[in-house]
């Protein structure tokens, strides 16, 4: 339901056949419980002040909510899936807009429909309140620019709530910045929505608002086509194929960010979407990693307190994701079926939360200036950085607590990101260790580095 043309949503307009109750009987069938409904409104959307969606395209979203709803599935609907992305035409929930207040009215009057339509549905139908928003920039995010998209989450639960009936005690989902898990859960500035209307039959110390995050880690893998990286994990047999990042270990301290940050706080998480598409015509094992990716993700799910929800954009085999044959019904990717089941039947627990490292203070403690970066490169395009820090000119700042975080590369004008864990200051210099980076030419960089602070980091 997100797919759209130059003439707005248009639910066949990416090659999938029209929705069928059929399809969430082969959902539920197969064992999930949960199917989440993406929709994009776009050019859907009549004029201001009312800003009507098209009824015949609200009926038709309203009949395909149903056709899950109707049996027994929990349904996340995310009502305006495309109309934040700032690369699509039409696209309006934009946090660079320079007329924010006519965005939220926008987006107020755009929530009120969803809330009045279905507000008597119960608990199975949860609200999600956007997808991936975000300016448009991989890097780390600008902190106004933040703020905007936290005021539309405010607005979201906002005006749910005061639509009444089962609004006032919904489940509600809300992302952060394009849902990365570290924008959401260091300091960059997410705020979780008061929740100022909600019913007062539920109990003070129980939350319902959600936080929605997706996983897509390492890109390269999970969904980047052209790339050779078809392995993943410990299993992994040949290290050209599988990724310098990414790993069994980044996946836990993701799910375990999420899970200190928010559920141990009473706010339950979602991974909405997910995946690793299809690589077999350039690994004939990659199934193996598809479906051992799937399990450990899933696996992680549970210890943390996650429900994953499985990207499936209804194509399968190679350069795809789907596993159900949207025309026949039939099971395509039992093995992945298989693996994700496996995992939240898993009996884990959540591993310990991370250790703050001691944090300096006093005037500048958390000053410190990139003042040199050189590289050089070997013919195996095997990089070695060496990064220079001082301190400011004018305070004395201690650098011991200071870590290179990311390193972003761009090559072809993509920016790519790679995680440095390893690089510690010292005395005021730190060596990266050699990291092995597709890249056959000169390209530039972006260094971000940060400093922990009380079990969160800072941009420095």
């Amino acid at each position: 339901m997100e797919a759209f043309n130059d003439y707005g949503p248009f639910e066949d307009a990416w090659g999938n056949p029209k929705v069928t109750p059929e399809l969430f009987t082969a959902v539920k069938n197969a064992g999930f419980k949960t199917v989440r409904i993406p929709v994009s409104l776009l050019k859907a959307i009549g004029p201001a002040p009312e800003y009507t969606i098209d009824p015949a395209w609200f009926a038709r979203v309203k009949e395909v909510v149903d056709y899950a709803y109707n049996q027994g599935l929990y349904v996340l609907l995310d009502g305006v899936h495309g109309d934040g992305y700032t690369t699509i035409n039409g696209a309006w929930l934009l946090v660079t807009a320079s007329d924010q207040a006519a965005v939220r009215d926008k987006y107020r009057k755009i929530w009120t429909q969803y809330a009045n339509t279905f507000r008597d549905y119960d608990e199975h139908l949860i609200f999600e309140s956007m997808n991936e928003v975000f300016d448009g920039n991989y890097y780390d995010p600008d902190y106004a620019l933040y703020q905007n998209l936290n005021a539309f989450n405010q607005v979201f639960v906002d005006t749910v709530r005061q639509t009444g009936g089962n609004n006032s005690s919904r489940w509600l989902l809300v992302p952060g910045w394009n849902t990365n898990i570290d924008h959401m859960t260091l300091d960059f500035g997410f705020l979780i929505p008061t929740d100022n209307y909600r019913s007062s039959s539920i109990p003070g110390n129980e939350k319902r608002i959600m936080i929605s995050a997706h996983y897509y880690s390492p890109y390269e893998f999970c969904l980047d086509n052209d790339s050779p990286i078809t392995q993943w994990g410990s299993i992994a047999t040949d290290p050209s194929k599988k990724s310098t990042w990414g790993q069994e270990d980044f996946m836990d301290s993701q799910l375990n960010q999420m899970h200190y940050a928010f559920v141990t706080q009473g706010y339950p998480v979602v991974i909405g979407e997910w995946c690793a598409t299809d690589k077999t015509d350039k690994d004939p094992t990659n199934n193996t990693y598809r479906i051992y990716f799937a399990k450990t993700l899933s696996t992680d799910c549970k210890a943390y307190g996650a429900v994953p929800a499985y990207w499936d954009i209804g194509p399968y085999g190679p350069r795809a994701s789907g596993l159900i044959d949207r025309k026949t019904y039939a099971i395509v990717g039992q093995g992945i079926i298989d693996a994700i089941m496996s995992g939240m039947a898993a009996n884990v627990t959540p591993g310990p939360a991370p250790t703050p490292t001691p944090v300096p203070t006093g005037p500048g403690a958390n000053i410190a200036i990139l003042y040199k970066c050189t590289n050089t490169a070997s013919a195996a395009s095997q990089i070695q950085f060496n990064f220079q820090v001082r301190n400011d000119d004018t305070v004395s700042v201690p650098l011991s607590n200071v870590k290179v975080r990311y390193w972003y590369v761009r090559d072809d004008g993509k920016w790519q990101s790679f995680n440095c864990y390893y690089a510690v200051v010292g005395s005021g210099n730190v060596w990266g260790n050699m990291v092995r980076l597709p890249f056959h030419r000169p390209f530039p960089l972006r260094i971000f580095m940060r400093k922990w602070d009380s079990g969160a980091e800072r941009v420095l």
